[in-house]
């Protein structure tokens, strides 16, 4: 069977569009006071966007943030408006705040790999002695980072935000009271499907002196997931934790010899790993939902997004 069809980039000409903006994975295009992402098949790691678009990806992400921004939104006001076509969000634009709010429920990833080098302290928050990798912080961290427009976002500590004047202190006081929400709703609606959610990042904007919750949340992109089954066991025989995320992709690419750093080659991906990636996304879908994944029609994928688009514009 032919692998399905990707998206890997857009270059529509939309009717009032003032600005276009390619980030690692979405095509943003502003139209008045609006904003039209659209999410496409690209897949990034290492802060490197992969030579091939994964088929189905671009839905997977976008329908679940979809998914999370509707069950927040009785916490924070969310930029979401409508999502015309699987592949699309539009939404309020709004000046985004130029840091990230990580929180970390468990010693993981980055936390983890700072933890092993003999550090206590992550952004100026302590760690612990005496944890393993995986097990649960006495309460979850946060741990902003500053946005970088290429390379690497750099850890920050909440006194360098404020003395830096990068978010002034009663907007930063109530981001941090908005993650910590959002992370006990996304920690409730993981449990429910035997999940745990490990780690996520949250951005933030302003319009009309509002603070609105922008962007994705709780995709496998944004976030990383252990299955709750075993979880303990797994811990306690020192066993690595079977994780929902997008960290297979990252797996792979180490055991090829790339790891995003200066000199090494990105390797070729083959059709059968292409589409185990699919497959896994629906997989990740599927699970974290708990919703089954109805594959959009992918024979003209991007005369169908641009369609849809401009039908929802259409109507004003």
């Amino acid at each position: 069977m032919p692998i399905a069809n990707a998206i890997a980039e857009t270059n529509f000409q939309l009717p009032g569009q003032t600005a276009f903006y390619r980030g690692k994975v979405r095509d943003v295009y502003t139209v008045g006071g609006r904003l039209i992402m659209v999410a496409s098949d690209r897949i990034s790691a290492f802060d490197h966007v992969l030579p091939r678009a994964i088929p189905y990806k671009g839905q997977v992400l976008n329908q679940i943030a979809a998914h999370f921004l509707r069950a927040s939104a009785d916490i924070v006001p969310n930029w979401l408006e409508a999502t015309p076509d699987p592949n699309v969000a539009i939404g309020h634009a709004c000046e985004p705040f130029k840091v990230e709010m990580v929180i970390r429920g468990y010693l993981a990833g980055h936390a983890w790999r700072e933890y092993k080098a003999g550090k206590r302290a992550i952004c100026g928050v302590p760690m612990p002695e005496g944890l393993k990798e995986n097990d649960p912080f006495p309460q979850p961290i946060i741990t902003p980072a500053t946005k970088a427009e290429e390379g690497h976002d750099e850890d920050i500590s909440r006194e360098d935000i404020l003395a830096q004047g990068i978010v002034n202190e009663a907007h930063y006081v109530q981001l941090e009271k908005y993650t910590r929400a959002l992370f006990e709703l996304g920690t409730a609606m993981a449990a429910r499907q035997g999940l745990i959610l490990v780690d996520t990042k949250y951005e933030f904007g302003l319009k009309a002196g509002e603070i609105f919750l922008i962007d994705e949340i709780h995709t496998p992109d944004s976030s990383r997931y252990f299955y709750a089954e075993g979880y303990e066991e797994r811990q306690q025989r020192g066993e690595r934790q079977k994780q929902l995320s997008k960290e297979f992709v990252r797996e792979w690419l180490m055991a090829n010899g790339f790891q995003g750093l200066e000199g090494q080659t990105m390797p070729d991906m083959p059709d059968a790993f292409v589409e185990e990636v699919s497959e896994r996304y629906i997989e990740l879908f599927e699970h974290i939902t708990g919703q089954p994944f109805e594959r959009a029609d992918t024979s003209a994928i991007a005369r169908r997004i641009e369609g849809n688009v401009m039908s929802y514009l259409a109507q004003g």
